[in-house]
């Protein structure tokens, strides 16, 4: 495939404007190395990560491949407990603690922010990207990553975050739509109710900044990839489409969701985290959600929340289980990750030429 915006694939030293988007928990080293090995640019989830745990994705990737790679990281401010916020919404969850037997004071394990000791590792592995979700890490940091020379990426919902993160030095911006699966990459806005979708927010990214453009949301095939060329984005990010591939951490009951699911399946909720994430509509974001005014500050509706999932699935349930996924499950594929870039990037060689007749 000839592609003629080279800009992403200069600048990251890829062959194909393709980023595997980074979901914590779904990510694997070996997705990242499949990825990248095909031709993409695989990423490390680093948000859920313990210190080794990242330690050891790193020392994976590096041993799998010598190409280009991403590791990303969630950057919210630790929020400020509020405990009539916090007693309300664990009394609104405690039909289900009685339901399953879980003590009253459970709490389940929060989310780290990138910090100095993430820097230093990152600093220590040197990927050739690091990415960012929720805005950006402290200056001091930032400016650590670009003397070692790594590329830096922010994650916009609106065209005025685009322009925030390239005067904040970035040098490419995702563009993520309403349809996106996951968090919201929002942090100068909290209205999810007024999040455009990729085809209106691209060009208008687009037409807001001059470094490189990544669209994100409702992406899954040739089809989607060149459309968002098409608006004037150097490349896509994708993540939905490669969570049914072997390589992905995706658990059994969450791909059998997946292969369930359709265009009408999913909703944003912040009922799990705290924070407005794309995935399928069970039991709990329908009871309580989907937008609980009573859901703590993210991470901190986690910590309420988690304790149940396991008991649920253990009973074969998913009530209470993070079903990440954007608006297009039916496009992801069970074929192995390098297979799939490949597929998409034949389908995508085959709208250009159908448009060029």
């Amino acid at each position: 495939m000839n592609w003629q915006d080279r800009r992403l694939l200069d600048l990251f030293g890829v062959e194909h404007p393709i980023l595997q988007a980074p979901m914590a928990g779904v990510t694997s080293p070996q997705l990242a190395i499949a990825t990248s090995e095909a031709g993409g640019m695989g990423s490390i989830a680093g948000a859920m990560l313990t210190p080794e745990g990242l330690r050891q994705e790193f020392q994976m990737v590096r041993q799998g491949t010598n190409r280009p790679f991403n590791v990303n990281f969630f950057v919210h401010k630790a929020p400020t407990v509020d405990a009539g916020r916090d007693a309300r919404w664990r009394q609104k969850l405690a039909p289900y603690y009685q339901e399953f037997g879980v003590p009253a004071d459970a709490k389940g394990p929060s989310r780290a922010a990138f910090d100095g000791a993430a820097c230093d590792l990152v600093l220590e592995f040197k990927p050739k990207v690091a990415s960012f979700h929720f805005g950006l890490p402290d200056r001091t940091l930032m400016q650590r990553l670009k003397e070692a020379k790594i590329l830096l990426i922010g994650s916009a919902t609106t065209a005025e975050e685009a322009r925030w993160l390239e005067s904040e030095g970035v040098d490419a911006v995702i563009a993520q739509g309403a349809e996106a699966g996951g968090h919201r990459g929002m942090f100068l806005t909290d209205d999810i109710a007024r999040q455009a979708g990729t085809m209106a927010l691209v060009p208008q990214v687009v037409d807001a900044v001059k470094v490189p453009v990544i669209a994100a949301g409702g992406i899954g095939d040739g089809r989607g990839i060149a459309a968002a060329l098409a608006l004037g984005a150097a490349g896509v990010q994708i993540g939905t489409a490669f969570m049914l591939t072997p390589e992905a951490k995706t658990a059994p009951m969450h791909r059998a969701a997946l292969k369930k699911a359709d265009d009408n399946s999913t909703t944003l909720t912040n009922v799990f985290t705290g924070r407005p994430a794309r995935g399928i509509v069970n039991r709990v974001v329908r009871e309580v959600g989907p937008m609980s005014p009573d859901a703590p500050a993210f991470p901190l509706a986690a910590e309420a929340m988690q304790p149940l999932r396991g008991p649920a699935e253990a009973k074969g349930s998913t009530d209470f289980t993070p079903l990440w996924s954007g608006q297009a499950p039916t496009l992801a594929r069970e074929m192995p990750a390098g297979e799939l870039v490949a597929a998409m990037v034949r389908e995508a060689g085959a709208v250009f030429s159908r448009l060029r007749g």
